[in-house]
């Protein structure tokens, strides 16, 4: 069975494995062991309320419990740019106009902000390619989604997603060959090395100020401004169906999109609901809707998906899933449907 917990100091090699295959882009899971473990510790402090408000953050693992293998891994931040700046573009415009000339022109502008101290983010999501089949994809994003309704007074209004933007094979972004290696003087990987350990006092010392045109930029660097990398195409659907939208911002070194929303409107967050378990015999379960279903544990928390039996005051679940999400019979859980309706 595949289930999510939240991640143990049993892990630590399972977290070091995955920053392996990650490649480029991918700054929350960086190749740099000292930086790995110290998010581990810290992820554990905020579990046992050890951690400051600065600090805290959440990593859950989905384990294949019939091998005991973790194959993947996600996260949240609870409040980011406290403890270390953050940094984005915003594409905005600014109008230039002559009345006597009869000219009127709309220019898109890269202005570097802030904007989004103190948000949410949901981040950290990899998952092993041997895995990326059965809808695992789609429970490990979701249940940051469950965690985060069941504990909503511990995140801000409103969350965030970065996305990873495109780059090739050999680690050449065209938005930063355009706009970033100017300023910097280094190589796009580099640069991402640097972020994803912390160091990024250097933007604020380098990166201008002042808005820059858009249209300054190579054909190639607008073409990629808000694209996803390929293999993070499938993650963006997904956090899009649950109601996170594209509002303008982008990464400052590969211009991937940020995806954003108000907690309280997404679709896992305002539809999931309350029902009391009924434990019963596989044979009893002919429902073919798939369910995302987590207990109500902090903690302990525990996720999995199934086709279980519901109705308006019991969910229906065999033994092996409550035993999963460590329930018992007659307590409640949460429920909500793995994917919308037409999906």
């Amino acid at each position: 069975m595949m289930i999510i917990r939240p991640i143990t100091n049993n892990d630590k090699q399972s977290i070091l494995d995955f920053a392996t295959k990650t490649g480029t882009g991918f700054t929350s899971l960086p190749q740099n062991e000292e930086r790995l473990l110290a998010r581990l510790k810290r992820v554990l402090a905020t579990w046992t309320g050890k951690a400051t408000p600065a600090e805290e953050g959440y990593l859950f693992v989905l384990e294949d419990t019939d091998i005991q293998k973790v194959v993947g891994i996600c996260g949240i931040e609870v409040a980011i740019g406290l403890d270390e700046p953050w940094y984005n573009f915003h594409v905005g415009t600014q109008v230039h106009a002559s009345k006597e000339l009869n000219v009127y022109t709309q220019m898109k502008t890269l202005m570097l902000t802030n904007n989004h101290t103190g948000y949410s983010e949901l981040c950290t999501l990899f998952l092993d390619p041997d895995y990326r089949k059965d809808y695992n994809g789609h429970l490990l994003s979701k249940c940051r989604l469950m965690f985060i309704a069941q504990f909503q007074d511990k995140f801000s209004e409103k969350i965030i997603a970065e996305m990873r933007g495109m780059h090739d094979d050999n680690d050449q972004s065209p938005f930063w060959e355009s706009l970033g290696r100017h300023f910097f003087a280094i190589d796009f990987s580099q640069a991402d090395y640097l972020t994803g350990i912390g160091q990024k006092a250097f933007i604020a010392e380098l990166m201008p100020k002042h808005a820059l045109y858009v249209d300054f930029l190579t054909d190639e660097a607008k073409k990629v401004m808000a694209e996803v990398h390929p293999n993070t195409a499938p993650a963006r659907k997904i956090l899009e169906s649950e109601g996170m939208r594209y509002e303008g911002y982008i990464d400052i070194f590969d211009a991937g999109p940020t995806l954003e929303a108000y907690t309280k409107d997404l679709r896992v967050v305002r539809d999931s609901q309350h029902r009391q378990v009924r434990i019963t015999d596989p044979s009893n379960l002919s429902d073919s809707h798939t369910i995302l279903m987590s207990n109500d544990s902090y903690q302990d928390f525990r996720a999995i998906i199934g086709e279980p039996h519901v109705d308006d005051t019991h969910i229906s679940i065999t033994l092996a899933q409550a035993e999963a999400l460590k329930v018992k019979d007659g307590d409640s859980i949460r429920l909500v449907s793995l994917c919308k309706i037409g999906e």
